[in-house]
This record gives structure tokens, sequence and C-alpha cells, in this order.
């Protein structure tokens, strides 16, 4: 640790632990750390107890930006330290039998653009790709018409190139419909599987029973004519179900005779014209085989299924894949509901399947999350079986370090109020474009007498505040009406005083700003260079990083990404 000075000690250690944690840190955590690290100190407890809260003090008046390049310039050691953990990644568990390569797939349903719950399974399919070689499928699960979007096709393929993921080839499941009824004759002629043709209802009652319906006894023969008449239309939508043979004594109902394949007339499918359908444990069964899947990763949810697609494995003989079945991952604070989603934008809730406040992977990149984030964030929850709530802040926290090095920095004022300055000479702010990168150069503001200043920064009882890059400004009240003057350039005075460091723009330089949040809109003015960061992800200082999404001579539209 840099110093033997107990006051730079802990100012240090104060800098170290905001820097890594933000906001303000507690004096205990600073005084443990000083204390860890120079035993020597402990005598003389009393002291180091009233410098500490000096020194955090100290840290507190500065900005992210300038605890950051503070402690980088005072400390490169304790600096290089925090970076090294901060690029540190979880690695995930071995997967057995993968000495060979693996083959994995994920398999969405086109019912809308993949959300930020579909991202766990594809991220870590293709981690585990790109771990031990080996391919990696999309497929497409269509075979249930109810569940469709014609438009989805396209987007899902969108959503996936934008995280990223090294897909090696694409299925269409209902391009396969001719494999999947070749595999099902093959199925009834092994005897494991029938055609049923008894009323639904009177079958369920029989599972319930544990008892066999009528048509589990028919002979092959039978049950090979009526899956013919299946596919020749012969019976209309519920007239005819494929079984899988199964254990009538299971103990769950669940795994009795389930269905394999189903009549469905409506609604017209968008991509074929077919009237016998297979059901998910059926297709994904044969497709796993047949495209040679060696592992799949999926949700605990999905357990059920494991075990009903065991029988059919089983029925044909086949080698059955490595599987890993993932906790429950509670998303809190968005809409993920593919129908909802599609019935807001139908009713002008919301703007589309972009819109801010859904959870959907367009949504993310329009508000400047980016995909590395998604999955260094996917990557971290990792394949444990225990269930979580994901979290936004550990997103925000992937994202904010690869938005944070790059984002140049701008001031926008919300709900901005003109104030005049008395006593105060012409002054040229030259501000940084990133305080971590002086080659970028500098932003430059004139102030020539009036700025305009957040609305909610000038509340009565304060005294000072100090305008970012620029000087003092002291602030007399008369009742609630506030006078403003010089204070000085000083910010070792701003520091002492405790004033705030604030964002504020000259009067005559400004261009009209309107910050989307989820919350709502923010109407300000920002810098007029904003608009040279067109569909760039920048920081508003003391707001928090924006994707500017337009930006002309008359104004800025920016999303608001995180703080």
């Amino acid at each position: 640790m840099a110093g033997d000075d107990p006051q730079d000690l802990l100012f240090l250690c104060a800098l170290q632990n905001a820097v890594k944690h933000g906001g303000v840190p507690q004096a205990g955590a600073v005084i443990g750390m000083v204390m860890g690290a120079h035993p020597e100190l402990r005598g003389r407890a009393k002291e180091v107890s009233a410098l500490a809260k000096q020194a955090i003090a100290d840290v507190a008046v500065l900005t992210p930006e300038e605890r950051v390049a503070t402690l980088r310039t005072r400390a490169p050691d304790m600096y290089a330290s925090l970076s090294e953990k901060h690029e540190h990644r979880k690695v995930l568990p071995d997967l057995e039998k993968s000495g060979n390569g693996v083959v994995m797939r994920f398999a969405p349903n086109p019912s809308g653009p993949l959300h930020i719950g579909h991202a766990r399974a594809a991220v870590l399919n293709d981690a585990y790709v790109k771990q031990y070689g080996g391919r990696y499928i999309l497929r497409i699960e269509d075979t249930d018409p109810k569940r469709v979007d014609p438009e989805a096709y396209g987007m899902v393929v969108e959503d996936l190139r934008w995280l990223g993921l090294g897909i090696t080839e694409t299925v269409t499941q209902s391009d396969r419909l001719p494999v999947y009824y070749d595999l099902c004759r093959q199925l009834i002629e092994r005897g494991g599987a029938y055609v049923c043709t008894c009323d639904n209802e009177h079958f369920r009652d029989l599972k319930q029973e544990k008892t066999a319906c009528p048509c589990r006894a028919q002979p092959v023969e039978k049950s090979l004519e009526l899956w013919q008449k299946m596919l020749d239309h012969e019976f209309r939508e519920g007239g005819a179900t494929v079984r899988i043979r199964t254990d009538l004594s299971n103990p769950d109902p669940a795994m009795r005779d389930f269905p394999a394949f189903r009549i469905l007339d409506q609604p017209p499918h968008p991509k074929v014209k077919a009237h016998v359908y297979p059901l998910m444990n059926f297709s994904v069964v044969a497709d796993d085989h047949l495209l040679g899947v060696t592992h799949v990763i999926r949700g605990k949810d999905h357990i059920a299924n494991t075990r009903r697609q065991q029988y059919i494995y089983d029925h044909f003989g086949w080698q059955v894949p490595v599987y890993r079945h993932y906790g429950r991952m509670g998303i809190e604070g968005v809409v993920l509901s593919t129908s909802q989603m599609r019935l807001g934008i139908k009713a002008g809730t919301y703007t589309g399947w972009d819109d801010i406040r859904l959870g959907t992977m367009r949504a993310l990149a329009r508000r400047g999350i980016s995909p590395d984030a998604v999955r260094n964030a996917m990557l971290a929850i990792g394949i444990g079986d225990t269930d979580i709530s994901f979290s936004w802040d550990n997103l925000y926290a992937e994202n904010r370090k690869i938005v944070d090095p790059v984002a140049n920095r701008y001031f926008f004022v919300p709900d901005p109020i003109p104030v005049t300055i008395g006593s105060a000479a012409r002054h040229t702010a030259r501000a940084l474009l990133h305080p971590g990168d002086t080659a970028r150069g500098t932003r430059t503001l004139e102030f020539e007498g009036s700025v305009l200043l957040p609305k909610s920064e000038i509340v009565p009882g304060t005294a000072m505040v100090r305008l970012k890059d620029l000087f003092n400004v002291k602030i007399a009240w008369d009742g609630e009406t506030p006078s403003f003057s010089y204070g000085g350039d000083s910010l070792a005075d701003a520091r002492s005083a405790k004033a705030r460091i604030i964002q504020w723009l000259p009067a005559q330089a400004t261009l009209p700003c309107t910050l989307l949040t989820q919350e709502g809109e923010m109407k300000g003015v920002c810098e007029p260079q904003v608009r040279t960061e067109l569909k760039n992800v920048v920081q508003f200082e003391r707001v928090g990083f924006a994707r500017i999404d337009a930006a002309d001579a008359f104004g800025v539209r920016a999303y608001f990404t995180h703080k």
C-alpha cells in the first residue's frame, strides 16, 4: 500500500473502496483495511477513527471519474489489483463425456424476439462449444402453430447474431415433418407407440386410475392403419392422438402414456400445410438423436420432460445425451411474456419490441447494453441447480466495465433553470472528454455570466455548489429566493465546504435533449457536441450512461442505460 501517513493511507483505502463498490464507503471497512495492512496503527485507534471520517468526506465530494483517475495516479498498484479482480471470470464446471468435443443446441419457439430469460441457455451452450470445440445448432421449434409469429423467425436469428453466438447450423422443425412422420411409423412398428381414438376426458380418467385405454391393446397393424388415416385427414382435430407406451403404474400421472402427435387445423401454419404435428417431447428426441446432440443444458422445469423423453430413447435403443438442469432464474422489473408484449404493442402502450421497458434483447441493445455484458452476466450465473433471482445490478456492473472506458463524458442538465452569477468574470472550462484518456482531448464550455443548472440541485439551505470544471458558486437565500455569486476557483474550498459538484451548461450554447428512462422522460439540455455521438453510449456526468438514439441540429433523443 502506497505511503505511510495514516491520513494518506485512509484516503487511498476509502478511494479504492468507493471505486470498487460505488457510493460512499463505511468507516469500519476503511479502518479495517488500514489496520489489517498496518497493525502498528492499532494503538492509535481513536486517532485513526477521526482521520477516517475526514478521508471518507474527502472521497465523497469526488465524482466517480475523479475517484478512478485519482486512484490510478496516486496508487497504481491498488488500481491494478482492482482491475485484475474485475477481469476474473468464473470457469464453468466440466461436462462429462466431452473429450471428443460437444454438439449443443439452443431451441427457441418463434413466438417473438428473444428476451433476457432466453440468454442463459443460449450463452451457456455457446460457452461450452467454445470450451470443448464442436457444433452449435440453432433449432427453431415451430411445430405448434399456435405459438408461431412469422416475423419471429428473422428476429430470433438477428438476436442471436447480436449476442455474438457461434451458431454453426440452423434447423427449422416444420421443414422436418416427413422425418418425424417416418419415425412415428417406426415407433409404432416397434410397439413403443399406438394411436388412441378415445375421448380426451375419458382417457384422462383412465390414466388417473392407472388403467389402459382400449386402444392400447390393439394390434400394431391397427395403429399403423389409424396413423395413416391421421395423415390422410380422415380424423378431425381431437379425433386421434399418437401416445407413447410407458409404465401405467408410474406414480406421476404425467408420465403415463403421454401424447406424441396430435391433429391441429387452426390456426394454419405460416410455413407448411400440415394436419398432424409432433409434440415437443417427440420432436426434441428425434432431432437431438439425428443431429448428434451430445449435451443438453436446460432449466429444472424440463426435468419431467427429460423423464418422458427417456421412454422414447429406450424404445428406439438410442444413446441419451448428457443432461444438465439449472435452477430457475426469476426476473423482475420488465415484461417478458410475449403475449403481453404483443398486446401492449398493439394497444400503443409500447412503441415496439425494442421498447426499453421490455426485457427483449433488442430493447437492451437500444438502451446501450453490450452483448458482451449479457454474456458475462450469464456466465457468472452459471449452471447451478439453485433457484436464483436475476440481478439487473450485476448486468449493469458488467456493462459498466465495457462502456466506462470508451464512453465520452458530457453534461446533461435536466429540468434546467437559468442562473446569473454575480461578480464572475468570463471563464473558459476545458473538460476532459474522458478522465482516463487525456489523448481524446477536451470539450470547451464558455461561461459569460449566466448558466443553466439542474433545478433539483438548488434547494433552500444550500450555501455553495461547485460547477464541475469551472468554479465555486455561493448561494444566499432571502426566504426561498436564492442569489448567486462567484465563490472562487479553489477546489479545496469546495471540499472544505462539502459543496456538491454539479453539472452545468452555458445559457447561450445548449441543445434540447430528451432522456428516456424506464420510468419516463427527462427533459433538459445537453452539450451541442453530443449530436456527434449518434448510436454511441456516452456518460452524462452525474446522471448516468445513455445511448444516443437520434440527434440533429434541433435536439437529441437518448435512452438511459444505467448509472
